[in-house]
């Protein structure tokens, strides 16, 4: 596991204050909504706003972001594709 992916899943569980989510917990690969985690939509806009915040990356086209958001190891992948310099 990369330290990026580390540091997501710190994110996500503070910035979506999942209660009694140990970051340590989380697949890497496994899905962030669904079975998965249990995200919904209204997690995905404040993932959205994490990525903006903490990296600089805005997604050009939200409808592209289910791909993106599949699991914390697809969101490490496109944050390193697109940080900006």
């Amino acid at each position: 596991m990369s330290e990026l992916e580390t540091r997501l899943k710190t994110l996500i569980v503070s910035g979506l204050h999942l209660d009694g989510v140990d970051p340590a917990s989380i697949d890497s690969d496994a899905p962030l909504f669904g079975d998965g985690l249990g995200l919904d939509s209204i997690d995905a806009l404040e993932i959205t706003l994490l990525l903006e915040k903490h990296y600089g990356i805005r997604l050009a086209n939200p409808a592209q972001a289910k791909p993106i958001f599949y699991s914390v190891a697809t969101l490490a992948d496109f944050i390193r594709k697109n940080r900006p310099q």
